[in-house]
C-alpha cells in the first residue's frame, strides 16, 4: 500500500466571471494525490485529520468514492480548513487560506501509526510545514524512511509559509530523508530565487535522491534520475484551469513506478532512465486531463484511453 499523509480541505473555486457562486471542491494537495492513486487504481491510504463539520463528511466521502482507504483518519473536533481559489480567465489559479484553529495542522504522534507496513509515503505542502502539526509529522516521515520510500512535492504557498529562510532550512531535513522529489519551477522560484532548476535537481540526486522532477506547466517537466539528466515534454490539455494538476501528477507517478515495480525502497535503486522518462510520459498524460476539468478531479483508470 501507499500512504499519503497531510491536509484534505475544502476548495471554494471563485470564476472571474461569477463570484456570487463560488463552488466547493474537495482539495488539498496530499488528498488530491491520494484520490488520484484510488482513481489509477493504487492502494493508497491516507492519512489526515478530517473534522466532523458538514465539509468534513463531504472530504470522508469524496475519498471513500475515490477507493482511498480510511483506516487511520483521525477524528478531528477542529473545523475543516477552507482555501478560497479564484480562477482568472486562462485557466490559472491563486488561493487565499482560512486555516487558523483548524483539523489539518493539529497531529499528535500519538495519532500516527507506528508501523503501518507502507511500500512508499507521500507527504508535501501545508501539513509538513505548518506548526504545530508539522513538526510531528516530520519527526514521524524520518522514522518511517528507514522501510519506505518516502515521496516529497513542497506545493509551496508563500502567503502561509513566512519566513524564506526558514522554509527552506525545513525543506533541506525533508529532502534529507525523501528518495523521490517531485517539485515545480514556481517553487524553486521562491524558495531558491535565482538558481538553476537543472542544478538543483542535479545536487539533489548527487546527495542520494533517487528520482526528481521539475515541472514547468506547459513547458514539460526535469528529468534526473539512472544517470542521466533529460526533458520530456507535457501532454497537449483542453485547459480549463489548473487546479490539483501538479497533485495528479505525483498521484500518476507513483501509480506508474508501483505498477513496474519500481517504487519500494530496494527497487526503486535500479529505476533507469528510460523507465523515469515513462513514468513521466504517463503522469504528464494524468495532469494533462485534469487541467480539462474544473477542480481537482483526476480521470479513472478506465479514462485514460
Amino acid at each position: 500500500m501507499i500512504g499519503v499523509i497531510g491536509e484534505a480541505l475544502i476548495d471554494l473555486e471563485v470564476a472571474a466571471a461569477d463570484a456570487r457562486h463560488p463552488v466547493a471542491h474537495p482539495g488539498g494537495s496530499p488528498m488530491n494525490v491520494a484520490v488520484t492513486l484510488g482513481r489509477l487504481g493504487s492502494d493508497v491510504g491516507f492519512l489526515g485529520r478530517l473534522s466532523s463539520d458538514a465539509f468534513g463528511r463531504l472530504l470522508r466521502t469524496h475519498l471513500a468514492e475515490s477507493e482511498v482507504n480510511l483506516r487511520w483518519i483521525v477524528d478531528a473536533e477542529e473545523p475543516t480548513s477552507l482555501a478560497i481559489v479564484s480562477v482568472a480567465e486562462g485557466g490559472g489559479a491563486s488561493y487565499a487560506f482560512h486555516v487558523d484553529g483548524t483539523a489539518d495542522w493539529q497531529w499528535r504522534i500519538a495519532e500516527l501509526p507506528k508501523e503501518p507496513g507502507l511500500d512508499a509515503i507521500h507527504a508535501g505542502s501545508l501539513a509538513l510545514a505548518l506548526d504545530p502539526g508539522g513538526t510531528t509529522v516530520e519527526r514521524w516521515l524520518a522514522g518511517q524512511s528507514t522501510g519506505a520510500t518516502i515521496s516529497l512535492d513542497p506545493n509551496v504557498r508563500p502567503a502561509l509559509l513566512g519566513d524564506r529562510a526558514a522554509f527552506r532550512e525545513r525543506l533541506e531535513r525533508w529532502l534529507a530523508f525523501s528518495a523521490i522529489v517531485k517539485v515545480s519551477d514556481e517553487d524553486l522560484a521562491w524558495i531558491y530565487p535565482g538558481a538553476d532548476p537543472g542544478e538543483l535537481a542535479e545536487g539533489w540526486i548527487r546527495k542520494g535522491r533517487k528520482l526528481v522532477v521539475v515541472t514547468r506547466g506547459g513547458e514539460g517537466s526535469l528529468v534526473r534520475a539512472g544517470g542521466e539528466s533529460f526533458a520530456v515534454p507535457a501532454a497537449e490539455a483542453d485547459m480549463v484551469d489548473t487546479v490539483g494538476a501538479g497533485d495528479s501528477f505525483s498521484g500518476a507517478l507513483l501509480d506508474w513506478l508501483s505498477r513496474n515495480g519500481r517504487l519500494r525502497p530496494d527497487d526503486l535503486g535500479l529505476l533507469t532512465a528510460d523507465e523515469a522518462r515513462e513514468a513521466v510520459r504517463f503522469a504528464s498524460k494524468v495532469a494533462a486531463i485534469t487541467c480539462s476539468r474544473a477542480g481537482a478531479n483526476p480521470p479513472w483508470r478506465g479514462e485514460l484511453d
